[in-house]
């Protein structure tokens, strides 16, 4: 399973991934993926690694478990594939893009097209049983996902944190502020958005304004 990841990731994470709790979490997975039906596909798995190399990643979206219907995970946070109803979080996520830069809302959840520009979009757990949120938390994804923004946040400088909901923030603890700009806000889910806890925090433009003032390339969100 580790041959999906990337190889210049798996060059950072090598250690990691001879450690014995990821060798019992991969155990764990493979098991899991013979007897029930998970998401996403085991090619999707570290697909977030994939398309968002460790050296050109300048942006980082935590999120928590992968969405666990039908055609949805596709190993990037947030995002579902191209013929996916889009879940209500994006639409709101949709909404607040709107409203920062103008962009029109797109016509689809797919966000591939953020994370080849360098958006490293990570849930907190890699994988998760049909229908059963949560299912493989506890198993050890969370301290390799641990290990991915420790990496960045020390190797790294100048990056975007996007911190949405509480146990993004909690994640997000050990990122040095002092190199990188966390942007922190409530979750783009209906129920902490319609409390006002989303919408009109200009994560977007501030992401932009942030990278272009170190010298990178904007997002084309």
């Amino acid at each position: 399973m580790t041959d999906f990841i990337a190889p210049n990731w798996k060059k950072k994470l090598n250690d990691e991934l001879e450690k014995p709790y990821f060798i019992e979490l991969l155990e764990f997975v493979e098991k899991e993926y013979t007897e029930k039906e998970c998401f996403p596909e085991p090619e999707n798995i570290f697909k977030a690694l994939e398309l968002s190399p460790f050296e050109d990643t300048k942006v980082v979206i935590l999120g928590q478990d992968p969405y666990h219907g039908y055609g949805q995970a596709h190993g990037l946070c947030f995002s579902v594939q191209p013929e996916t109803k889009v879940p209500p979080s994006l639409v709101n996520i949709f909404k607040e893009l709107e409203s920062d830069l103008q962009k029109p809302i797109p016509i689809h959840g797919n966000l591939e097209h953020w994370a080849k520009q360098g958006v490293l979009m990570l849930n907190t757990t890699l994988t998760v049983r049909k229908g059963e949120a949560g299912s493989h938390h506890g198993k050890g994804w969370e301290k390799f996902t641990d290990t991915i923004i420790k990496k960045l946040s020390e190797e790294r400088e100048q990056l975007v944190f996007l911190l949405w909901g509480g146990p993004a923030q909690k994640k997000g603890r050990k990122i040095d502020h002092s190199k990188h700009l966390v942007l922190t806000s409530g979750h783009p889910s209906p129920l902490s958005a319609n409390r006002g806890y989303w919408f009109g925090n200009r994560h977007f433009s501030k992401t932009n304004d942030y990278l272009v003032s170190v010298g990178k390339k904007p997002i084309d969100w």
